[in-house]
């Protein structure tokens, strides 16, 4: 049972991350693979109750020492099948009321460096938002970026607004999002 006014959310998870999507939102985890091969790939589509559910599909195979890492999108507004680790091919569909979460796993290597030194999952604040952190940047984005490591597995977060003007709600709904996600230990 759900407690009065408490959100209900759709749950995603694969890879060892678990979001909990609100009702308007959805979402994909899949495997990073080599440039252009699809990887492994679970999905929530649709809205609320309505959600689909895309099990996994078979890895591309690796070379020796090779290994895939999760990215996840989650966004409130339909994510199209082909799109970057962030979100090149999706934020240029955004519109002033729209936000694209990127969570992107990196390797073992990384947990321990200074990059990733910053310990648990990011609560981005409105002031930490600026067009200059833009991957691409578009008239009236804004983005914020952040790499961290959590449960001893290195990440960057990056987020897009897609309109200043809506920032603090927008950046309230991000930090709904990110605080109903959990990641499992490596």
């Amino acid at each position: 049972m759900t407690a009065p006014g408490a959100a209900v959310r759709t749950p995603l998870s694969a890879h060892g991350i678990s979001i909990g999507l609100p009702a308007d939102f959805e979402g994909r985890i899949s495997l990073r693979g080599r440039p252009g091969r699809p990887g492994t790939v679970r999905s929530v589509t649709g809205r609320g109750a309505a959600a689909a559910v895309t099990e996994p599909v078979a890895p591309e195979p690796l070379a020796p020492g090779e290994r895939h890492y999760p990215v996840s999108h989650v966004a409130n507004f339909p994510l199209p099948p082909d799109r970057g680790d962030f979100g090149c091919g999706a934020v240029d569909r955004m519109t002033g009321s729209h936000c694209l979460i990127a969570l992107v796993e990196y390797g073992p290597e990384c947990v321990g460096t200074a990059l990733f030194a910053p310990a648990g999952m990011p609560t981005p604040a409105v002031s930490a938002f600026g067009p200059d952190t833009l991957q691409h940047r578009i008239s009236g984005q804004l983005g914020y970026q952040r790499f961290f490591t959590v449960s001893g597995r290195p990440f960057c977060l990056y987020v897009v607004l897609g309109g200043a003007r809506n920032a603090a709600a927008l950046v309230g709904r991000v930090r709904s999002v990110l605080a109903a996600t959990t990641v499992a230990a490596a």
